[in-house]
């Protein structure tokens, strides 16, 4: 196997990860929350951190970016907009770049709404694709910079992507937009199955990600906007998808 990843608990409720190429031992943290939890997690599998790749510069994503940076001396990546407050930053990508770590190949793509810095990291090899706070199980994020057209435009080219990649998000959200999910699609069968996996993992305490992106494709309300149904339950039948996922936005920001 040529990567390995662990995930763990940083902050309140953001997932802390690390991708480590076993035949090199380079290991990337995926953002950088806060340094503890990161350090404790490279102290336990003995790996050390070789880079940082930043998906957007809120402070709960690059929290640990300097302690780390200042243990390591690791390569910080992070999105091309220099107008973002991000600390200690080596190297700027853009939509298409890749970065490697080791011999792992993490391709970008840019995925602007949550901020319009935000961008993901796609391991095409390993079929995984870190979203950060674009993309949640059963959820998005909420659009804080950007505008609605440009966050569904964001998530329709994450769901381009096979359904066999692995979804890592931002934050352990997964059971609040459950709730709210259910709300607007009741009768999804794909939904109904994914919240008692969700409320059997909370309860015995473990994540909820990774998920794989065919089950959200199915059961994720806000990867179904341009579905004529979702439309209907929100009484927007004819409606630009765009436009009815401003409308499921909307909602869940009031939820």
């Amino acid at each position: 196997m040529a990567a390995e990843i662990r995930t763990f608990n940083c902050l309140n409720d953001n997932f802390g990860y690390l991708i480590h190429d076993v035949e090199t031992k380079a290991t990337a943290s995926i953002d950088a929350p806060e340094a503890g939890p990161i350090l404790k997690a490279l102290e336990r599998e003995g790996w050390q951190l070789t880079d940082i790749l930043i998906t957007h510069h809120h402070g709960d994503h690059v929290g640990g970016v300097a302690e780390l940076k200042q243990k390591y001396n690791c390569r910080v990546v992070a999105p091309h907009d220099k107008t973002t407050a991000i600390a200690n930053v080596d190297l700027r990508v853009a939509n298409a770049d890749v970065v490697k770590v080791g011999n792992l190949l993490a391709r970008v793509v840019e995925t602007p709404g949550h901020t319009l810095d935000h961008i993901s990291y796609v391991f095409d090899t390993e079929k995984t694709v870190f979203a950060a706070d674009t993309l949640f199980s059963i959820g998005c994020g909420r659009v804080f910079e950007g505008t609605y057209p440009m966050m569904w435009d964001s998530l329709l080219k994450l769901r381009a992507l096979p359904d066999d990649f692995k979804l890592y998000c931002g934050h352990e959200y997964t059971a609040s937009n459950v709730k709210f999910a259910l709300t607007v699609d009741p009768d999804n069968a794909a939904l109904q199955a994914r919240a008692a996996e969700v409320a059997k993992l909370r309860a015995e305490n473990k994540p909820t990600i990774p998920s794989l992106l065919g089950d959200e494709k199915r059961a994720n309300v806000f990867l179904r906007a341009d579905d004529p149904s979702v439309a209907a339950r929100l009484h927007m039948k004819g409606a630009d998808a765009a436009a009815v996922f401003g409308e499921l936005r909307e909602r869940k920001n009031k939820s």
